[in-house]
């Protein structure tokens, strides 16, 4: 029995592979996750929708009507939500049904580099050619590069803001700029924006703010504290939207319908659970800030929960071999920059999401390693 092509050229993410082999009692900086509990309204509907003496029906493939209505209010659109939202099983099912219903085999796929790896990974998989392109200071999407590399048979191209690895944004000239000239291009521009609502100071603007052409993905796993419920959406065209419908529909035919209800609580109470999400933030931020010298981030952030931060100068050109140093001797996950590209060479990702105790723990165990060895 033979692997599929398109699949040998895949390899598992350097994200979660760093707490492989890690000895017990490491603390984990590694994973993006809140590290709250579940907002109350998302429980209250869980257990409501538990408590029914009824059958658990599937749901439309397209989301119950409920979130999809909610989806749309959060996004302030002015015409039917049906036709411009596509309910998914969480973001990374929203990325994989956009990717192969608009990408064709040796078409290019440009994604941000240093960058979430999912992009690449499903470039290639829909038998793509990813094409990273840099970003500017502090991980911000620099027009002039973003465009220098709009060349060839471009079909799709992701921006991520605020972005993760780095936190960095994007600003609202800078979001026209793109959406004009992929909209030129015939490329379909998807805007990953998952840690909108997971921001330190103002809002972070979105792709919608400047334009209808292209799609907007997100999620209720940052912003709302709920990854574990495995929801997602995508806000665009009808006409984008169809065919990634038809990919996701084969692929898991709906969310499941419990989570949707959960992720409808969600954003029904968003003034609530946001204001809670961003008090969470702000403590953990705050411990990053003040932690040791050595590791301390080097910029606030956009948005997101990560510090990213420069490895010591006897370090860089082996990122992977002192996150591993770090692991098994300092008994911390992080993750190395390469593991979100090239351009990650020289930086480790250290989440400020989980336990703030363990947070602060987890950087003064790091902080010796930056000395020279």
């Amino acid at each position: 029995m033979s692997t599929a092509t398109r699949v040998t050229s895949l390899s598992p993410s350097l994200i979660r592979a760093m707490s492989v082999g890690a000895p017990p009692e490491s603390i984990d900086l590694g994973l993006g996750v809140p590290g709250w509990a579940l907002p109350e309204p998302a429980r209250a509907a869980l257990a409501q929708c538990a408590a029914r003496d009824e059958p658990l029906g599937y749901g439309p493939n397209g989301g119950v009507p409920e979130l999809v209505s909610a989806i749309g209010d959060y996004h302030l659109l002015d015409d039917d939500a049906a036709d411009q939202v596509m309910v998914t099983a969480g973001s990374q099912a929203a990325l994989t049904a956009l990717f192969l219903a608009h990408v064709s085999p040796g078409q290019l796929v440009l994604v941000p580099d240093p960058g979430f790896p999912a992009y690449a990974t499903l470039a290639r998989l829909a038998g793509g050619i990813p094409v990273p392109y840099a970003l500017g200071q502090h991980g911000n999407l620099d027009t002039q590069t973003f465009l220098s590399t709009l060349q060839g048979d471009v079909a799709l191209a992701v921006i991520n803001h605020p972005g993760n690895p780095t936190g960095g944004g994007a600003s609202l000239p800078a979001l026209a700029a793109v959406a004009a000239a992929c909209r030129a291009a015939g490329a379909l521009l998807v805007s990953d924006e998952v840690y909108r609502d997971v921001h330190l100071g103002a809002r972070p603007a979105s792709l919608r703010d400047v334009t209808s052409t292209g799609v907007v993905v997100s999620s209720v796993s940052k912003g709302w504290a709920a990854p574990g419920l495995r929801v997602g959406w995508v806000v665009g065209d009808p006409t984008v939207l169809a065919p990634a419908r038809l990919v996701h529909n084969a692929m898991t035919t709906s969310a499941a319908r419990p989570s949707q209800l959960a992720a409808t609580a969600l954003l029904r109470n968003s003034a609530e659970v946001l204001r809670q999400t961003r008090r969470e933030l702000i403590q953990r931020w705050s411990i990053a800030q003040t932690g040791p010298a050595a590791v301390r981030p080097v910029a606030t952030p956009a948005g997101g929960f990560y510090a990213w931060i420069p490895v010591p100068q006897w370090a860089i050109g082996d990122t992977l071999g002192f996150c591993r140093r770090v692991r098994d001797e300092g008994r911390v996950i992080v993750v190395p920059g390469t593991a979100f590209g090239s351009r990650g060479e020289g930086f480790v990702r250290v989440s400020c999401g989980g336990d703030p105790r363990l947070l602060g723990q987890g950087l003064a165990r790091m902080a010796p390693f930056w000395e020279e060895p």
